[in-house]
Parts: C-alpha cells; sequence; structure tokens
C-alpha cells in the first residue's frame, strides 16, 4: 500500500467533505463581527474571540483530519488483504457509520452463506465428473483392446477415433484438477528431448494414418518444469497442429535466437489474423473452429493456464492458409526442486 497516496487521498475527501463547515463558520464569523461592531464592541475584543474561535476550530480539525486519515488508512488495508475480517473495521463515530457497518456485516453474512453453498455444489460437480472420468477409461480400454485383434482399414478408423477420445477424457480430467494445479506441481529439471519424444510416441498412430511428415530436430536441453504438466500442453499442441494439417509437415526444434524456446511449426490452414489475439480465451473457436465444428475451445485455454502456472509463456505466430509456430518459452528462474 502506497501511505502516502493514501493520505493524499484521504485529505481530498476530507476536505471536500468538511469545506462547507468552513464556509459556515467563516460566515458565522462575519455576522458576529459586524452585530458587535454594530453594537460598539471594540475592534480588539471582536479579533481576539476570532483568534480564539479560529485556533479552537484548527484543533478540531487536525483532530477529525487525524481519525479521517486513520480510518481511512485501516479500511484501504482491509480491501487490500485477500480475506479480511469484518471484527476489524474501525470504531464508528455515528449512527450513519453504524448502519452502513451493519449493512456490510449482513451482505458478508449472506456472501459467505452463498459461497459455501457454491464451492459444495461445485465440489460436488467435480467429484461427479472425476468419477465419470475414471470410469469411462475401462470401456476404452476395452474397445482398444478388441481392435487390435481387428485389421483393416475401418479398423484403423475406429482405433483414431477411440484415441480422439480418450485424449478429450484426459482433457476433462486436467481441467477439473487445473484447480489444485498448485498442490499437483512437482518441479525439477527435466530431458525436454524425451518428453516431447513420448508425447509424439502417442500421436505416432495419426501421423502415419494422415500421412503426415514429422521432422524433429535432437533436442538436448534440460528444462526446470513438471513433466506431467508441460506433458498435456505438448500433447494438445501436436493434437491441434494434426487437427488443421490435412497434408504437410510439422516440425519440432528449439528457437536459434531465444533462450530454451521450443517450436511446434506445421503447413496447416493456419490462423486468421482477427481471431490470433483471442486464441488463448476460454470457449473461444475462432473462424476454422466454426468451421471444423468440433473445436471446443478449451485446449489452448487449457495451456494457457499451464504455462503461466509453470511461470513458462506460450505464444503463438500464423498466417491464414500459410500454418502456425507455436513458441514454448520454458526458461525460468532457477527454482529448488522438489
Amino acid at each position: 500500500m502506497n501511505t502516502k497516496y493514501e493520505i493524499r487521498m484521504a485529505a481530498k475527501g476530507f476536505v471536500k467533505e468538511n469545506i462547507k463547515r468552513v464556509i459556515l463558520y467563516l460566515i458565522f464569523c462575519c455576522i458576529f463581527g459586524v452585530l458587535f461592531i454594530l453594537q460598539s464592541v471594540q475592534a480588539e475584543v471582536v479579533l481576539y474571540g476570532a483568534e480564539v474561535c479560529a485556533f479552537l476550530g484548527i484543533i478540531f480539525m487536525a483532530d477529525a483530519f487525524y481519525k479521517a486519515c486513520k480510518k481511512h488508512l485501516r479500511l484501504t488495508e482491509l480491501k487490500n488483504q485477500i480475506t479480511f475480517n469484518l471484527e476489524n473495521l474501525p470504531e464508528c463515530t455515528s449512527l450513519m457509520e453504524s448502519d452502513y457497518q451493519n449493512l456490510l456485516r449482513e451482505l458478508f453474512t449472506e456472501m459467505k452463506k452463498q459461497e459455501s453453498a457454491f464451492l459444495a455444489e461445485s465440489k460436488d460437480m467435480v467429484d461427479y465428473y472425476t468419477l465419470w472420468a475414471h470410469q469411462i477409461k475401462t470401456p476404452i480400454t476395452a474397445m482398444s483392446l478388441i481392435l487390435q485383434a481387428e485389421k483393416g482399414d475401418t479398423s484403423t478408423q475406429m482405433k483414431l477415433e477411440l484415441f480422439k477420445i480418450e485424449k478429450y477424457v484426459e482433457m476433462v480430467l486436467q481441467y477439473l484438477r487445473m484447480g489444485s494445479m498448485s498442490s499437483d506441481l512437482v518441479l525439477a529439471e527435466y530431458d525436454l528431448g524425451k518428453i516431447v519424444k513420448q508425447a509424439v510416441k502417442k500421436y505416432a498412430t495419426v501421423f502415419i494414418y494422415n500421412k503426415i511428415t514429422l521432422q524433429m530436430q535432437d533436442i538436448n536441453v534440460n528444462v526446470l518444469t513438471d513433466e506431467k504438466w508441460l506433458s498435456f500442453v505438448l500433447e494438445q499442441i501436436l493434437s491441434n497442429a494434426l487437427k488443421y494439417t490435412k497434408r504437410g509437415t510439422i516440425n519440432i526444434y528449439m528457437a536459434q535466437n531465444a533462450e530454451k524456446t521450443l517450436v511446434i511449426e506445421d503447413n496447416g490452414i493456419g490462423i486468421s489474423g482477427e481471431d490470433l489475439p483471442r486464441v488463448f480465451e476460454q470457449g473461444f473457436t475462432g473462424y476454422n473452429g466454426r468451421m471444423d465444428k468440433k473445436a471446443s475451445g478449451l485446449g489452448l485455454y487449457l495451456c494457457k493456464k499451464v504455462m503461466d502456472n509453470l511461470s513458462h509463456r506460450i505464444r503463438i505466430e500464423s498466417e491464414e492458409g500459410k500454418g502456425t509456430k507455436v513458441f514454448l518459452e520454458l526458461y525460468m528462474k532457477r527454482m529448488d526442486p522438489e
């Protein structure tokens, strides 16, 4: 909190609130001065009385300003706290302040009741969808085992569709875990090349079936990150690249002029200029997503949230009809890994 700034704000507010009182005091002084002069009272006596009243008035106003400034700083401190207790509010000095504080307490109590009800409902919903996501994995695994015994193009297509279902289920789980991500992080030094290869391996069937070429440079870089969450980001970026690249190549390499920046580049349909600034917004699908009718608008949103929580950065360069480059800036200040 900027104390000097808050004191200036308190002073402005105090002057604004009391300017009418000061003007009224001066008017009274003028009236009594005129009356005393008309009654032939000596000017020295009138002046002396005015000086005494002014002195007492200044003392009163200084005390009032001190109390107002102290109260303002206390309320500002409470406002800037993440959580606060209404019992720490300043002592009331008028009936109106007491009424406002009573109203505030009633609103605060009602807000807490609604917050508790909302958290209980949210917990029930998260528990249900988490259970559903884990249960749905059983039939997915069973269907995958059955399809392994089948041959032919139809079987391959069904395997790909089943793979997509599995990835959507994983996205739901990661979305549900996002709220408690900070308690799930395990930061350590990891081999980035190994993490990238694991992510690519999961999509090997999709690369082969769609006849998309993969060009990946040797990545000999260690990064301080969380392996599970970074893998999720890489898989989402690869999924998007494969979805919007019908024929062509996907390149994965380290940027030359940036420290620990991984680039995933495709020559797919790209992103329009007006959509590019909003691609990380929750639920935003853009023109291509609406044409595709399968985009959820969650993939890049979750990637941005994960990267922010990992103290990494993600940015995208794209041109419609020419492809997309996704930059994962994985540099972060050194921490003691868990």
